[in-house]
């Protein structure tokens, strides 16, 4: 029986996080299961070198470019921007960091995965133990046309669509507008609604969006000491807006794509919706290492105890990963213009016309 995690669930959240949602293999059978156990298994597990590794490339180089942009604000502002788009790139690779801690999968320790995960969230402006169980709800719901809301991105049937009232539609058309959903709204998220506890959080949650606020002051003060109030908004605003864009991008379009998956109630699997629900978004190099492996999307939510860095071997091991939706740059870019589930005929359609 699979497992279904809930609000309700205050203490399970982090073993959800760690294993999914069991019942993974349900529609597969014989070679296929077991191979796919073994595979995803022996990938299990974080490596204490290539978390240390990671955390020194990453953190590093982030603390040196905010040191040339505090440099440059004396020089020109072309320039700190220039830097801040890199930089913005190594704070994307921070929040993943922080998703692994999130699922228990970046190192052995709970209590250090948190540690790390909180000092990650302060980073990325989210409250660690709030994003954890709210992701963990995502990871369990995900292609769940029946528990939609917490975690995903808000997506309306075409008949729920057609039903609704005129000012309904016009706020689920501003929602989806890419104005909203991939720049304001990202900025609204990390600034605005994280800051503030919500009347579901549980007390852990609320306790993290509080801590998070308090370090966050805390950073802010001793920046205002150190270059101003207005530099540190001319360097740390920039590098969270674009940070906030692509993330967006990239979590969007690893659900939001034309054949995507979606069904109600038993009709919903866990396995279908990581296999044909989450795509491998099939990235250039340097932006896989920059996205942290997520755009292997497909065997994380198979998966989630497969630390990031493991997920391109796991990948090649299996014939049956050759068969998950695939998006390159070009082929995403489609992605946008999808606004509505159409139930009938399986796949996201864009608005009608008229």
């Amino acid at each position: 029986m699979e497992q279904r995690c809930s609000r309700d669930d205050k203490d399970a959240d982090e073993s959800c996080a760690r294993q999914g949602v069991p019942g993974a293999e349900k529609t597969l059978t014989g070679a296929g299961r077991s191979s796919l156990r073994v595979a995803l298994t022996g990938r299990q597990g974080s490596v204490l070198r290539s978390s240390v590794w990671q955390l020194l490339n990453t953190l590093v180089p982030y603390v040196l470019l905010w040191g040339l942009m505090i440099l440059t604000l004396r020089i020109s502002y072309l320039l700190t921007l220039a830097l801040a788009m890199i930089a913005s790139g190594f704070l994307v690779r921070i929040f993943i960091i922080l998703h692994d801690c999130a699922h228990g999968s970046f190192l052995k320790s709970q209590r250090v995965n948190s540690v790390v995960g909180f000092i990650t969230g302060v980073l990325c402006f989210t409250p660690f133990a709030r994003w954890r169980h709210d992701h963990v709800l995502h990871h369990a719901t995900a292609g769940d046309l029946d528990r939609r809301g917490t975690g995903d991105i808000w997506t309306m049937t075409v008949q729920e669509y057609e039903s609704a009232s005129r000012l309904r539609r016009l706020g689920y058309r501003v929602f989806r507008s890419p104005l909203v959903l991939f720049v304001l709204g990202p900025l609204y998220v990390f600034l605005i609604e994280y800051r503030i506890p919500s009347s579901n959080d549980s007390a852990r949650e609320r306790k993290s969006v509080h801590q998070t606020n308090v370090a966050l002051l805390a950073v802010a003060v001793v920046m205002t000491q150190l270059i101003g109030l207005k530099g540190y908004l001319l360097i740390q605003v920039p590098i969270l807006m674009f940070s906030s864009m692509a993330g967006m991008w990239l979590f969007y379009v690893q659900h939001q794509f034309e054949d995507a998956y979606w069904e109600r109630g038993d009709d919903w699997s866990f396995e279908l919706a990581a296999l044909r629900g989450s795509s491998y978004y099939r990235l250039p190099a340097w932006l896989q290492w920059f996205s942290g492996n997520i755009g292997f999307h497909h065997i994380h939510h198979l998966s989630p105890a497969i630390p990031n860095y493991r997920l391109a071997a796991c990948h090649a091991d299996l014939a049956v990963f050759e068969d998950v939706p695939t998006l390159t740059l070009r082929s995403s870019l489609k992605s946008a213009s999808l606004k509505l589930w159409d139930e009938a005929n399986k796949r996201l359609v864009p608005f009608p016309r008229g």
